[in-house]
């Protein structure tokens, strides 16, 4: 937390490093960036700049949402778009994004031993359903539990699920990469994961996610 007045040096802070980020760099990474700075979401997800990693490639820009529902938390992710002009042998290109994605879920659920594949179908599904190509793809599906005792028995266990997954996005025109429409689909896995319904047609074939424990408060 911040020290400061409703942490206005926080937001500031953040509100600067979005400016740099957006305006520095190659002319293909402003173009992506632009692209996902002007995307336009379902109005349950929350989306806002953060600041970036700086030792993962020389150019980077960050983004955090949240699934709300009212008040409520659903889930919540963080989206990082990495820039490399010179290329990167293990991305396959130039260009890689990285992302981090939770939400909490029903113990039943937590404990079905096929969950890590069906949330890894969740990703790879949501980009393919929106026809994007995307190369060299990696990540992790976690799932961890907790137990209160003593003073915290009256709390209920809880589990959650964790997706960390990374992948090339295919370059286009200029070699900028369709930067929204990932972005796009990184939203409707968010929403999977959260338990909402589809935002449309194309979204069909994405499985949703049954179970999942009440809203968390804000």
């Amino acid at each position: 937390m911040s020290d400061s007045a409703d942490g206005m040096d926080d937001v500031k802070d953040t509100e600067e490093a979005d400016r740099r980020s957006s305006t520095a760099g190659p002319p293909a990474f402003r173009a992506a960036v632009d692209a996902l700075r002007s995307s336009r979401l379902r109005p349950q997800v929350e989306v806002e700049p953060t600041p970036a990693p700086q030792r993962l490639a020389p150019y980077a820009y960050a983004l955090e949402a949240v699934v709300a529902d009212g008040e409520q938390e659903l889930a919540d992710g963080r989206l990082v778009l990495l820039h490399d002009p010179a290329g990167h042998d293990a991305w396959r290109g130039t260009f890689r994004l990285v992302t981090l994605v939770r939400a909490e879920l029903e113990p039943e659920m937590a404990a079905d031993p096929l969950l890590p594949e069906v949330c890894w179908s969740w990703l790879t599904g949501a980009l393919q359903a929106r026809g994007l190509g995307y190369g060299e793809p990696s990540g992790t599906i976690t799932r961890a539990s907790s137990h209160y005792f003593g003073g915290l028995a009256e709390r209920p266990s809880a589990s959650q699920i964790e997706i960390r997954a990374s992948w090339t996005p295919r370059e286009g025109l200029g070699g900028v990469p369709d930067t929204a429409s990932h972005l796009t689909s990184w939203c409707d896995l968010l929403a999977q994961v959260a338990g909402l319904p589809p935002a449309g047609p194309g979204d069909a074939s994405v499985v949703t996610l049954p179970q999942r424990r009440g809203p968390q408060p804000r």
